[in-house]
C-alpha cells in the first residue's frame, strides 16, 4: 500500500468531502496519508481527524515563515505530550522565498534547530520544508546530526541534494513533477533508494490551479518511473520499502 506522506488534508477545502478524497485514494491503493501541519491548530486538528479515519497519520510543525519563537515553543510542549501518537514533526525547516532578511533568516533557522533537536530527543522523523534554502537546510540538518529525514518538494539542484542522499535522507516527490523541469531533473540524478512519494494536498498537483488529493500519488508514481526508465511495480516497490524505513511501525 501507498502512502501519501505530506499533505494538508486539514484544510477547510476538504471539510466537504474529506471521506471521498480518502475513498479515492484508498480505491488507488493508497493506504496511508500523513496530515502536516503549519501551526497548533493545525496539529490539534490533525489528532482529531486521525481519530475518526485509520488512514491518517498525524504530524505537528510550525510552518517556516512564521516567526514566533512563543509559537514554537507551544508546539514543542504539544508535541512532547503527543509523541506517543505523531508519526512525525512537520512541517518545519527553512523558507527563503518568503523569509529575506539577515536577521529574520537567524531567527528561522534557530526555530529549525529547536525542531531538529527535539525530534532527535523524541526519535520522530522530521518532515521538512526548505523552498529556496535547499543548500542551507541540508547543511543545517547535518551539522545538528538529524538522521531521519524527508525533504518534501526539494527545489534545489542534485549538487545540493547529494550530501542529503549521502546521509540517507529522503526526498518526496509531488505531482507537480510532471510540469518542473527543475523536479524532473532532481529525480534523474537521485537514486530510487531515497524517493518517497508526497502531494502536498491541496496544492503542487498535476494542473495548476486545481485542488490536488492523496489519489495522485500515482501520478507521481508514474512519472518516476518514466523519467528512470524503470517499471511503475519497481518504483512502487523502492517507495513503499523507503517509507518504511523512515516511518517504521507507524504507518
Amino acid at each position: 500500500m501507498l502512502t501519501d506522506t505530506h499533505t494538508h488534508l486539514c484544510d477547510p477545502v476538504f471539510d466537504a468531502d474529506r471521506s471521498e478524497v480518502l475513498k479515492r485514494a484508498a480505491d488507488l491503493g493508497v493506504g496511508a496519508v500523513i496530515l502536516v501541519g503549519e501551526d497548533l491548530p493545525d496539529a490539534q486538528r490533525n489528532m482529531k481527524l486521525a481519530a475518526s479515519h485509520s488512514m491518517l497519520k498525524p504530524a505537528a510543525g510550525l510552518y517556516p515563515a512564521i516567526l514566533d519563537q512563543t509559537r514554537a515553543e507551544a508546539l514543542h510542549v504539544f508535541i512532547r505530550q503527543a509523541c506517543d501518537s505523531l508519526v512525525a514533526i512537520g512541517e518545519v525547516g527553512l523558507d527563503h522565498w518568503v523569509v529575506k532578511q539577515e536577521s529574520e533568516k537567524t531567527l528561522q533557522k534557530h526555530i529549525f534547530k529547536g525542531f531538529i533537536d527535539l525530534a532527535q530527543e523524541l526519535d520522530l522523523p522530521l518532515n521538512v520544508h526548505s523552498r529556496s534554502a535547499g543548500r542551507h537546510s541540508v547543511a543545517l540538518l547535518l551539522e545538528c546530526g538529524a538522521s531521519r529525514v524527508q525533504l518534501h518538494a526539494f527545489d534545489a539542484k542534485f549538487s545540493a541534494a547529494l550530501p542529503a542522499v549521502e546521509a540517507g535522507y529522503f526526498f518526496s516527490i509531488p505531482p507537480s513533477v510532471v510540469r518542473s523541469r527543475q523536479k524532473q531533473k532532481l529525480v534523474k540524478h537521485l537514486p530510487l533508494s531515497c524517493l518517497l512519494v508526497e502531494t502536498d494536498s491541496p496544492v503542487l498537483g498535476p494542473t495548476p490551479g486545481e485542488r490536488n488529493e492523496p489519489a495522485n500519488v500515482r501520478v507521481s508514481i508514474q512519472a518516476i518511473a518514466e523519467l528512470k526508465g524503470v517499471r511503475e511495480a519497481e518504483v512502487i516497490e523502492a517507495v513503499t520499502e523507503n517509507t518504511r524505513k523512515l516511518y517504521g511501525d507507524s504507518i
